[in-house]
């Protein structure tokens, strides 16, 4: 054999490792950084983020984080995909758990490692989903906070977690599309977020009001609930829903149009006026820890 024709070594990072899948998991544990194991933890947790949305999130700068995400790919730690927009080319790449990955985080967490065929099942579900675009939003909520986080000491996202799991830790009395806790010097909030896509009718989205407003009533937490909004003009319309009624509990609405980010003062806190919050000067009320209300920090 040539040396043009020799395999290199698969961890060398000079080619596509088509192999990933194959790689002995205690050959690329010993490269793993803390930023690599933060990167497949959440996408273990939250299936899928984009270049972008991991860059923001991790890195200074695109160029690094291309070499390291494709270095992450090679040992079969990610995979990825694309997909395409008809009339607008193809959407950035999407990064979700490899096998090795997959592996690494189950035995991590004690858990049963899956098989090959369902980390690519997973994967191509997530590929295909029609609730992609809308995970993908949610998922950018939370980049952006991480994001400001790693550029100012004195913020922390303290928690982000999924839909299923906040269903599962409030006792599946209330279903947001997921639950965060903010800090920001000395002040902590939390929240329960609803990001809207325009897919659903106003009047649906504020009959969600009613589950929040008894798990507080039962003892839940009395976290804002934030509805995140595609436009001004839906936001507007959602507000007039609202008005007129006591919703016994924190509602705040927003746009993230024009690239208005979540930790900035766009909140407009039902029944407050005109004056918009930043999002950890919303009114919270933490409640006490119990059967559907998880510590807080």
């Amino acid at each position: 054999m040539s040396a043009s024709q020799r395999p290199r070594h698969p961890l060398s990072g000079d080619f596509p490792f088509t192999g990933g899948d194959r790689m002995d998991l205690t050959a690329v544990t010993p490269m793993l950084t803390d930023r690599d194991i933060a990167i497949i933890e959440l996408l273990g947790d939250h299936g899928v983020l984009t270049t972008q949305q991991i860059t923001a999130a991790f890195f200074g700068s695109r160029h690094t984080a291309q070499h390291r995400l494709r270095l992450l790919r090679i040992w079969g730690l990610l995979d990825r995909f694309v997909r395409y927009r008809p009339g607008f080319g193809s959407y950035p790449y999407h990064w979700v758990t490899g096998p090795v990955g997959a592996r690494w985080l189950a035995l991590s967490r004690d858990e049963p490692a899956p098989s090959l065929r369902a980390v690519r099942e997973r994967r191509d579900r997530l590929a295909s989903s029609p609730k992609l675009e809308h995970l993908l939003g949610v998922n950018e909520f939370f980049t952006q906070l991480l994001a400001n986080s790693r550029a100012h000491d004195d913020r922390h996202l303290l928690r982000w977690w999924p839909e299923a799991a906040t269903a599962n830790r409030f006792g599946r009395r209330v279903n947001p599309d997921a639950h965060g806790l903010w800090a920001v010097g000395d002040q902590t909030v939390g929240f329960f977020l609803e990001h809207d896509t325009g897919t659903e009718q106003l009047d649906r989205l504020v009959r969600k009001l009613d589950r929040y407003r008894k798990l507080r009533a039962d003892g839940g937490p009395g976290f804002p609930v934030l509805f995140w909004l595609g436009s001004p003009t839906r936001e507007t319309n959602l507000k007039r829903r609202l008005n007129g009624t006591d919703h016994g509990v924190t509602v705040a609405t927003a746009s993230r149009q024009a690239g208005a980010a979540p930790w900035e003062p766009v909140w407009k806190v039902h029944g407050n006026g005109r004056h918009r919050l930043a999002l950890h000067e919303l009114p919270c009320d933490p409640g006490l820890p119990g059967p559907l209300n998880p510590t807080w920090p």
